[in-house]
């Protein structure tokens, strides 16, 4: 094996995460704890839609529907029978909803593979199109998951939504799970899969004359994206403990959306870094919607200041780092350029 310099960054920061996952609960209050466990589970979520929407250049808008799918199936393979019954006012439960029942993990591997499926049949007419053409065909796919969700209450329980799931995301099973799908990705990216998909990317008619099979690559990304997205909600579901069909709506696209960016198309250190910014950050500046103290008087409080101070802050970093805080880099790419200004 060859130790080239990313290997030997990527071994260290899988150490340093992996430590700080496993002393974490000591030393953090049970608020922080269920903060990073938030992190690290739209962590998975922006690695993931990076892949599809950073390194293959794919304008797609379509997370919020895949999460829904992921939270939805976990919560009802984690609910027992007669909990659906109990839970499913507006209409009584399908019989294979009432049937559904799995362990914890087999839930997650289910949700994601059923993620993965819809979007392997997704791919044949959504990859008929591009660019903006494809951000429209994949945000009403979002939609559409949304109303089946409201209008189908003998499988979902309608508006109402699901309660009470068993509470399994601790900050172990959120951490280890964004660790490993951190390093999936990696790998993804830095295969042969990974460069056709940057050749895609870059210029897709160029790939194509080249011999790359665009669509299979642009599929193989767009279900793996896919695959992580479902996952990420089932962990969601059961860190919430409810799903209802309003947590899915344009704005966790939105949301994961402005984090990718931020931290730069195409990188997945960005992604990581990004979701710290904006979930942590916007989690840490709520202090200022408080009463606060400033030399001897006491402000109001105002509810959704801390909004519009992050919101600034966004805009200034935007305006300073146009192609995001790593560009389409990593870590590595950017310690050696700091290295090279020092020469």
């Amino acid at each position: 094996m060859i130790f080239t310099r990313q290997r030997v960054i990527n071994t260290a920061i899988f150490f340093v995460a992996a430590g700080f996952i496993l002393v974490a609960p000591t030393f953090f209050d049970e608020y922080t704890m269920r903060i990073l466990s938030n992190i690290a589970i739209f962590a998975i979520l922006a690695v993931s839609y990076n892949l599809i929407n950073g390194v293959t250049g794919q304008f797609s808008l379509e997370p919020n529907g895949f999460v829904a799918i992921g939270a939805y199936i976990t919560a009802l393979l984690l609910l027992s029978a007669d909990e659906k019954v109990y839970q499913f006012v507006v209409e009584e439960p399908t019989a294979f909803v009432v049937w559904m029942n799995s362990g914890f993990v087999a839930a997650l591997i289910i949700s994601g593979l059923a993620a993965s499926l819809v979007a392997f049949t997704l791919a044949f007419p959504v990859f008929r199109v591009r660019g903006d053409y494809l951000a429209i065909v994949t945000l009403g796919f979002g939609f559409i998951i949304q109303i089946l969700a409201i209008n189908n209450p003998q499988v979902t329980n309608g508006s109402l939504g699901l309660s009470d799931i068993p509470e399994h995301a601790n900050f172990y099973w959120t951490g280890f799970a964004a660790l490993f799908t951190v390093l999936f990705i990696l790998n993804v990216v830095n295969s042969k899969y990974g460069r056709a998909m940057k050749a895609v990317r870059d210029d897709e008619d160029a790939a194509g004359a080249m011999g790359i099979n665009t669509f299979k690559i642009k599929t193989t990304a767009f279900c793996t994206s896919a695959f992580f997205e479902g996952v990420g909600g089932g962990l969601l579901a059961v860190l919430l403990t409810t799903v209802s069909p309003d947590q899915f709506t344009f704005f966790l696209t939105f949301q994961l959306l402005i984090i990718i960016v931020l931290g730069g198309l195409g990188s997945t250190t960005g992604a990581i870094v990004g979701t710290i910014l904006v979930i942590g950050g916007s989690e840490w500046l709520r202090f200022l919607d408080e009463s606060m103290n400033i030399f001897g008087y006491e402000t109001p409080a105002m509810p959704g200041l801390r909004m519009v101070v992050f919101s600034v802050i966004l805009i200034l970093v935007m305006l300073f780092a146009r192609r995001g805080l790593f560009g389409n880099g990593e870590v590595g790419d950017l310690l050696k350029k700091l290295k090279s200004k020092k020469r």
